[in-house]
């Protein structure tokens, strides 16, 4: 995977989602407790500095730390519009299978050569947020052996590296400045208003955040007892691969239910729409507990959430992965990755962008209807002088390939 450091042009630099794989995680993710939404957001800010602090201890560890805001917790720290893209997961229901979405506000994907060092870290964010949070979930991950989960199938195959990882996962100032000028004018003056500043509004009325992304996670636990009763064939079948060699199967020689075949999402155009992944092995010999935490970047989200509606739902209705019949899906979550700049400084971000608290465009949006025509102010009194135009509302396994919508 390629590292990408380097800020877009507008001086925006990312996180450090592509980075080249590690060998240990931690998986952190919190629910901040009511009231104390200030503290988080105050944290915001210090992150990177603890993680220097431990990184320099043993620079070649190459320790990181990738930070994900969720939805709930957006609307109750900002009075500014989320993400576009940002709302709870959704929940997928097949006939026989369930991806459930599970609390969590916060997302700390924590990635370094030496355990220790990620341990360090996410014992220093438990400390300096204590009393303000709660931990909704923890997994310690690990590579297992040449690139392989739990499964014994290799993991990452379908990876975009170099540009392609950077276009499939950050959004960028261009793509952002082109959608606004196409869609602004539809979302009312106000809103387009707001597009001329840094952070230009799409139509839905929410800002673009170029050097952001978004992520997806979910932990999978397996039915090994189960998985190891298949013969090699059946479990090449259920994946669309050879076990030993990683090659796929012909296009004609896999099953309509294999992994591949229903996590394989292509634009109008007939490109691959693609994601990045750093999923890791988990497990407990003692609690017989193994399996598979899922994370997947993406610029366009709405990938990763077809490829989710695939596996569980199907396609056609009713052709589930055949994975599934051995993993179960026992977390959920999706969340908003902002710019290292958003860390550092979210007010001072939002308030350049023409969106920050207290400004003329700072109430929420979320929803293509901006303006919804009505003069009545929900306070009971008349705004239709002054009135603002929105209102606040609530808005595989790994294996295959996902590129942003905007091809």
């Amino acid at each position: 995977m390629t590292v990408w450091q380097r800020a877009f042009p507008d001086g925006k630099s990312p996180q450090r989602v592509l980075v080249p794989p590690s060998p240990y995680a931690i998986f952190l993710v919190l629910t901040v407790r009511p009231g104390f939404e200030s503290t988080a957001k105050d944290f915001l800010s210090e992150i990177a500095g603890l993680t220097r602090t431990v990184g320099f201890r043993s620079r070649e560890d190459d320790l990181s730390c990738v930070t994900g805001i969720g939805a709930d917790l957006w609307d109750r720290m900002f009075t500014a519009p989320r993400p576009s893209d940002l709302h709870p997961f959704i929940e997928q229901r097949g006939d026989v299978h369930t991806a459930p979405s599970t609390p969590g506000d916060l997302l700390f994907h924590i990635r370094a050569r030496r355990m220790d060092m990620c341990f360090e870290l996410a014992r220093l964010i438990g400390d300096a947020l204590d009393g303000a949070v709660d931990v909704a979930d923890e997994v310690h991950g690990f590579r297992y052996f040449d690139e392989r989960d739990i499964l014994g199938f290799v993991d990452g195959t379908e990876n975009p590296e170099d540009q392609g990882a950077v276009d499939a996962v950050f959004l960028h100032p261009d793509d952002v400045a082109e959608d606004s000028a196409l869609d602004s004018a539809e979302a009312g003056p106000d809103v387009a208003a707001a597009a001329a500043g840094a952070g230009a509004v799409p139509g839905n009325g929410a800002p673009g955040y170029p050097g952001s992304t978004y992520v997806i996670v979910q932990k999978y636990t397996h039915d090994m007892s189960g998985w190891d009763e298949l013969s090699v064939e059946e479990q090449e079948a259920a994946f669309g691969r050879h076990k030993l060699s990683d090659v796929e199967f012909a296009e004609e020689d896999k099953a309509p239910n294999s992994h591949l075949v229903l996590n394989s999402i292509e634009d109008e155009d007939g490109n691959d729409r693609e994601i990045v992944r750093d999923n890791m092995v988990f497990g407990s010999v003692g609690a017989e507990e193994y399996g598979t935490y899922f994370i997947a970047y993406a610029a366009d989200v709405t990938t990763t959430e077809q490829m989710l509606e695939n596996m569980f739902i199907g396609d056609p209705v009713g052709t589930y992965d055949r994975i599934l019949d051995f993993s179960t899906a026992v977390t959920g979550g999706l969340f908003f990755v902002p710019s290292q700049d958003f860390l550092d400084d979210p007010d001072g971000e939002l308030t350049e962008a023409g969106l920050g608290i207290g400004g003329a465009a700072s109430a929420k949006v979320d929803g293509p209807d901006i303006d919804n025509g009505s003069d009545v102010d929900p306070a009971g009194g008349d705004d239709s002088a002054d009135a603002d135009p929105s209102a606040p509302t609530d808005g595989s396994l790994g294996i295959g390939s996902l590129n942003r919508r905007r091809q």
